[in-house]
C-alpha cells in the first residue's frame, strides 16, 4: 500500500482535486439547476466579492420599478425626475467543512488513489446535500436548527453558520396557507386538516397572487415567463390525485407516447408553473406529534415555494479547500475539505404593501 506520498501532492494537484470535488457537487446538487449569474434567475450566483469601505463583501442588488407616472406632452419633465431605488442586500459569508478518514493499514486495504477517490465522491455527495437543506430552508424562513423535515438537528454546527443569522420568517404578504379551497393569511396554519391539500385550483390562484404582488417571473426559453414551484413527493402525489390538475396537465402536453404524463418526468409544465418535487422542501412529516401543523399540531404538511426572479442569492466563492494529512505515524490518512459559501432570501420595501416583503418567494403551507 502505497504511502509515502500521500500528503505530497502539489499545490496544483489539490486544485484539481478540489475541482473536481465542487464539480461532482455541483452535479449532484438539486438547486444548482437554478443558478444563474444575471437578476432573471431565480437563485443569483455571486462569485465575486464586491469591495466596499467595510471590507469584501458578497453583494445582491435588487431594482425596484419606478413607481412614478413621468409628465405629459411638453410639461416640464426637468426638476421632476425620479430617483431610482436600489436595495443592496449583503450576503454572510462562512465555511462548510467536513473530513474523511480511515481506521488504518489493516482496516484499509485500497490505494492511496482510490481513497483519494471515494473521499472526493462522498464529500461531495456531503456537500451537494447539505447546500440543497440550507437553499431549502433559507428559502422557507426556517432556522438550520431545524431539518428541511420537521426534526432539530442534534450536535450540528449549522446553527453557529454566519449567514443563519439572516433568515428570516416569510414577511406577512408572502405567506399564505391553502384552507377549505382558498388562499388564506398565515393564521390558517393552525387550523389546517387532512383535506387542506394541493389542488389546481390552488396553482392558479398562487400564481395569480404572485402576479398581483409584483413577484417577478423567471424568463424561460423563447422569453416565457414562468414561476418555479416546488413540493414535497408527497404533496406531487396529492397533487396528481386532483381530477382538475390531471386535466389541464394532460391537456398542456403533447397526445402522444412521449406525453410525460405516461412516462413520468422530473418537471411538469403547465399554465407558466415549473412544478418540481423533491425531498428537501420543508415539511412536518418528521416532527412530533403536537409540533405540526393544523388543529392539535395533528397534521403532516409542506411548505410549497412559488420562485421568481432574485427568491435568493447564492455566495459561491472560490473552488473548496483540498487538504491530506497522515495521523498514527503513517497508519492512517484523512482527507477534508472546505467551501465559503452564503446564502440571503431577499427582502425589500414593496410597493404593493408599502412594508417589507421577501423579493421572489411566496411560501404556501398546505397538508400532505
Amino acid at each position: 500500500m502505497a504511502q509515502t506520498n500521500f500528503a505530497a501532492l502539489t499545490d496544483e494537484e489539490k486544485t484539481v482535486w478540489s475541482r473536481e470535488l465542487w464539480k461532482a457537487a455541483r452535479n449532484n446538487s438539486f438547486m444548482t439547476k437554478f443558478l444563474g449569474d444575471g437578476n432573471g434567475a431565480m437563485i443569483q450566483r455571486i462569485k465575486e466579492l464586491t469591495k466596499t469601505e467595510k471590507g469584501a463583501r458578497a453583494v445582491i442588488t435588487l431594482v425596484a420599478d419606478l413607481e412614478g407616472d413621468g409628465v405629459a406632452g411638453d410639461r416640464q419633465l426637468e426638476g421632476n425626475e425620479e430617483a431610482g431605488k436600489a436595495y443592496d442586500q449583503v450576503i454572510q459569508l462562512d465555511q462548510l467543512r467536513h473530513a474523511q478518514r480511515h481506521e488504518g493499514r489493516m482496516a484499509e486495504q485500497r490505494s492511496v488513489v482510490s481513497f483519494r477517490e471515494s473521499a472526493r465522491d462522498v464529500l461531495a455527495y456531503w456537500l451537494a446535500d447539505r447546500c440543497d437543506q440550507l437553499a431549502f430552508l433559507t428559502l422557507s424562513g426556517v432556522d438550520y436548527s431545524m431539518k428541511t423535515n420537521g426534526v432539530a438537528r442534534v450536535g450540528s454546527d449549522f446553527p453557529f453558520l454566519d449567514f443563519n443569522a439572516d433568515v428570516t420568517a416569510p414577511s406577512a404578504n408572502r405567506h399564505r396557507v391553502w384552507r377549505n379551497g382558498a388562499l388564506a393569511d398565515s393564521s390558517e396554519q393552525s387550523n389546517l386538516t387532512a383535506t387542506d391539500t394541493p389542488t389546481w385550483g390552488m396553482l392558479v390562484e398562487a400564481k395569480a397572487y404572485a402576479k398581483d404582488n409584483y413577484v417577478r417571473p423567471i424568463r424561460g426559453d423563447q422569453g416565457m415567463e414562468l414561476y418555479n414551484v416546488f413540493m414535497t413527493p408527497q404533496g406531487i402525489a396529492k397533487l396528481k390525485q386532483d381530477s382538475d390538475f390531471l386535466a389541464a396537465w394532460r391537456n398542456a402536453m403533447p397526445r402522444s407516447s412521449s406525453n410525460p404524463l405516461f412516462k413520468g418526468t422530473e418537471v411538469i409544465y403547465v399554465d407558466g408553473l415549473a412544478i418540481y418535487e423533491y425531498r428537501h422542501v420543508y415539511n412536518t412529516k418528521g416532527a412530533a406529534s403536537g409540533s405540526k401543523w393544523g388543529v392539535g399540531g395533528a397534521i403532516d404538511g409542506q411548505r410549497t415555494l412559488i420562485c421568481g426572479s432574485q427568491a435568493m442569492g447564492f455566495a459561491d466563492i472560490e473552488t473548496p479547500t483540498w487538504v491530506e494529512k497522515d495521523f498514527d505515524f503513517g497508519n492512517q490518512q484523512g482527507i477534508s475539505t472546505g467551501k465559503i459559501v452564503g446564502y440571503k432570501k431577499p427582502v425589500f420595501k414593496s410597493q404593493v404593501s408599502s412594508t417589507d416583503e421577501d423579493f421572489g418567494v411566496i411560501c404556501l403551507d398546505t397538508a400532505i
